[in-house]
């Protein structure tokens, strides 16, 4: 029996890697890649999907406060639009100070809210707002380790789909077990935490895992800021947008035509962004987001400036890889709303909540009236972290649906 309480080093994981056999690892090359390091770049890959690759502490700037080992981590997952190929991804653990208990730290998944698509952006290579590391950090004092993937396609090889549900649940589920499988001080179960398009990932992770990682312990999902696509409420997001409006949140738009790009070679985001948007458009594969955002509020352009005709029709194979595995997840989801989210709108959660009740999932819906999008990240603490407590002793947590259609 391995005591959980010593934490392997990552010295001792690059011998015993060395000793192990190798098998082809996909990806191609495509704009959005840049060469950050060497461990970035896998060399081969373990013949099955949750395999660490490679392990290495985080920089100073990478790491956070409250944590006693920070270590970048390199492994295998499946590649999550054509699931015909292993891929690299990377991602980070975290565990807290002091000594583990006897059947380990138990575990959060954090996935994280929009980032951009360029390799520079992955949060193991390019650190984490304020915002999200003080939030791990409230986990991490409390005896929590937590592990955080990229997703596909952020720092390694190949494109980031970005908020394509199935790859970000895969690049979670295989991170998980990659860590509960080696010889990391780690208990069973394990909570999805997410935020934004994390939020997306997280819920698609608890829906996925029954069939794709069944020997993971999913105990509960907490999600912030959640979005939710489906033909009708794009269409509906769609009829609200002004044309004659300045569009702070149009980079949004140029990532997701990234991916319809690349699922459709008749797609051609030529066709669609005017000439004047062009550059901010081809940003959205250079920049981080929050310079990309930067750039489109600098700009000041009416919507009706940007697109020659309106992208969504293109956008729909591209939206349907947005959208959830299902909705009948089997734990418990806390969903935290913030009533003044322009990001993803109140009414759009509110229908996620509605859909998901319909289900038979187990939500408690918890709205804060005067916060926005990332507003309600920190607050909702106050109202997870009882939650929380619940999931992790098995307690019945009590469903909070809606009276009432929205």
């Amino acid at each position: 029996m391995v005591d959980k309480r010593h934490s392997v080093t990552a010295l001792g994981f690059m011998l015993l890697l060395s000793l192990a056999p190798l098998c082809s690892v996909a990806a191609t090359e495509v704009p959005s890649d840049v060469f950050l390091s060497e461990f970035y770049r896998a060399q081969g890959g373990y013949g099955q999907p949750g395999k660490v690759l490679k392990v290495e502490p985080l920089s100073e700037k990478q790491q956070l406060a409250e944590a006693g080992e920070s270590l970048r981590v390199l492994y295998t997952s499946t590649e999550g639009l054509w699931e015909e190929d292993l891929v690299a991804v990377s991602g980070v653990l975290y565990l807290p100070k002091g000594e583990a208990p006897a059947s380990g730290w138990p575990l959060v998944s954090w996935s994280h809210g929009t980032v951009g698509i360029n390799d520079r952006c992955a949060p193991s290579w390019n650190g984490r707002q304020a915002q999200d590391e003080n939030y791990l950090n409230e986990f991490l004092v409390r005896g929590f380790a937590v592990v955080a993937s990229d997703y596909q396609g952020l720092g390694t090889l190949g494109l980031h789909p970005y908020l394509a549900t199935r790859p970000a649940a895969y690049s979670n589920l295989d991170l998980i077990r990659a860590v509960q499988n080696s010889n990391f001080p780690l208990a069973e179960q394990v909570l999805l935490l997410g935020q934004s398009q994390g939020a997306s990932a997280a819920i698609s992770t608890a829906s996925l895992a029954p069939d794709y990682a069944p020997g993971i312990n999913v105990v509960g999902v907490v999600a912030t800021g959640a979005p939710y696509f489906t033909p009708a409420t794009m269409k509906n997001l769609d009829r609200l947008r002004r044309l004659d409006q300045p569009d702070p949140l149009l980079g949004y738009t140029f990532l997701g035509m990234i991916l319809a790009e690349h699922l459709d070679p008749a797609f051609e985001r030529g066709d669609f962004i005017a000439d004047v948007a062009w550059e901010l458009a081809e940003d959205a594969q250079n920049l981080c987001y929050r310079e990309l955002k930067l750039k489109v509020v600098d700009a000041n352009l009416m919507r009706g400036e940007v697109f020659k005709k309106n992208p969504i029709v293109g956008l729909e194979d591209a939206f349907t890889r947005m959208s959830y595995p299902h909705l009948a997840i089997n734990v418990p989801v806390f969903l935290g709303t913030g009533q003044l989210d322009r990001d993803t709108p109140y009414r759009m959660q509110a229908k996620l909540v509605q859909d998901m009740c319909a289900a038979n999932t187990v939500v408690h819906w918890q709205v804060y009236p005067d916060l926005d999008h990332r507003g309600v990240v920190l607050p909702s603490l106050a109202d997870s972290l009882p939650f929380v407590r619940q999931v992790f002793a098995g307690d019945t947590v009590a469903s909070r649906c809606p009276i009432a259609p929205e």
